[in-house]
């Protein structure tokens, strides 16, 4: 059985990686964790869990560039994210759209 080369530089660089990126990693698997809890707890079935989970997981996961891009700490991504997986994907599309309305208007035709 082949084992693992035990190089101290690639245990390095992986753990830098983590460290680095543990508010992302930590914010969207809450994100994922939550929706599903959610979709069960509701009666959906495994497959729509699964499904929701992953699209709220990509949502915070992209929401997380927002957050630095306004210069707000990255420690806020945790709880984005488990709000992100509380209301689900319907209610934050409903939001989008209503916010979107709001700030541009619709061409008449």
């Amino acid at each position: 059985m082949p084992h693992m080369p035990d190089k101290p530089d690639t245990w390095v660089i992986a753990l830098a990686w983590l460290s680095q990126h543990s508010p992302t990693i930590y914010a969207a698997t809450l994100s994922f964790v939550m929706a599903a809890l959610r979709i069960i707890y509701g009666g959906g079935t495994r497959r729509q869990a699964m499904l929701e989970a992953t699209i709220c997981m990509l949502l915070t996961t992209s929401l997380i560039a927002v957050l630095e891009y306004f210069g707000l700490p990255s420690s806020l991504a945790t709880p984005v994210g488990i709000w992100i997986g509380f209301l689900g994907v319907k209610k934050i599309a409903d939001l989008a759209d209503r916010f979107a309305d709001f700030k541009l208007p619709r061409r008449s035709e």
